[in-house]
């Protein structure tokens, strides 16, 4: 059994916002792998999650706000009995059209994945998702507030290139490639 989540913020307020990138993320490889739209995600209270489950695989994006990540991830580790683990969330530490594969490590501050780490450890896979920090793009807003900007048509089209990657490479976590292949072949800017 696997787990692939997105990580976000639930109500249509977040849609399509930096902190929402891992929704969008989950959203478009069910579209592309599965001809699935979002809505076939079932609200499963039990998890605190929009949830599909295909096969041996589970696809989720909790809706429990991101700092609180952790509760859902866990609930469904525990039910599942789930070893194998790929979160995907945005990261303010890389340049948009940045995307980043590793295994554990830092949080590098980002709270969703410190609820994880908190909960389960931080032993799992991740798909890091580049959107810029205001700070590298002169600009003076603060984080909190960026983070929950929408993305302009400029970043969406190059986030749509991102996402083709991503889904290959959810796709080659869901076949078992390895760690080194996983980061050979994803690690990259479009």
């Amino acid at each position: 059994m696997k787990l692939i989540a997105g990580l976000g913020n639930p109500g249509n307020k977040y849609e399509n916002t930096r902190h929402n990138v891992g929704f969008m993320a989950i959203d478009c490889y069910l579209q592309n792998a599965y001809r699935l739209n979002n809505t076939k995600l079932t609200n499963q209270i039990k998890f605190q999650s929009h949830f599909l489950k295909i096969d041996n695989i589970i696809f989720a994006k909790p809706q429990t706000y991101m700092n609180l990540s952790g509760e859902a991830i866990e609930k469904m580790i525990n039910y599942y009995k789930i070893k194998d683990i790929l979160i995907i969330h945005d990261d303010l530490d890389l340049n948009l059209g940045v995307i980043k594969v590793k295994f554990g490590g830092s949080n590098g501050g980002h709270n969703g994945l410190k609820s994880i780490d908190n909960h389960i450890t931080n032993k799992y896979t991740r798909i890091r998702i580049g959107i810029n920090h205001p700070r590298d793009i002169n600009s003076s807003i603060n984080v909190i507030d960026y983070v929950l900007q929408k993305f302009n048509y400029e970043e969406l089209e190059i986030l749509k290139k991102v996402f083709d990657i991503s889904n290959s490479a959810i796709q080659s976590f869901i076949d078992d490639e390895s760690m080194l292949d996983l980061q050979n072949k994803y690690n990259k800017r479009v």
